[in-house]
């Protein structure tokens, strides 16, 4: 443990404190001489007891304040945590519709393809029986009019 001397409304007073807590210790005592000399300043001499039950109550609301900001934070820190939640929910859901509609492009895209190669073969099929067709016929006119 160690000692700290503050001095505190005119008068040292040794405290102790744990090991490297000193300079902590001398801050909050800082702190709190500047808001007793404050309100001392401003309510007047009124008794040393009622400024310390003053000073006290004035700390103790803005604890009370910074506790309830706080709060109030880790609220809207939850709220926002919840919404970030629910978007990354919603982007995952998104995302998973978009990858089965690549799916289902692929696959009809795929099937088109096979569509059009055979429709060209078919084509090509049509195309040589009518070339065919025609050269027979060609053929059967050229030796109707040699016979003739």
């Amino acid at each position: 443990m160690a000692n700290v001397s503050i001095k505190f409304n005119g008068k040292e007073f040794l405290l102790s404190c744990d090991d490297g807590q000193e300079e902590h210790l001398e801050e909050l005592s800082l702190h709190l001489n500047k808001k007793f000399n404050g309100l001392k300043n401003s309510l007047g001499n009124i008794g040393e007891n009622k400024l310390l039950l003053i000073t006290s109550i004035k700390i103790m609301d803005e604890y009370f304040e910074t506790r309830k900001k706080i709060n109030e934070k880790k609220k809207e820190l939850k709220d926002l945590s919840n919404k970030f939640r629910e978007l990354k929910s919603l982007v995952y859901e998104y995302r998973e519709k978009k990858e089965k509609e690549i799916e289902q492009l692929i696959k009809e895209q795929s099937s088109f393809k096979k569509e059009i190669e055979k429709n060209k073969e078919d084509y090509e099929k049509i195309i040589d029986d009518a070339a065919s067709q025609i050269e027979n016929f060609v053929q059967k006119i050229n030796s109707e009019n040699l016979i003739q």
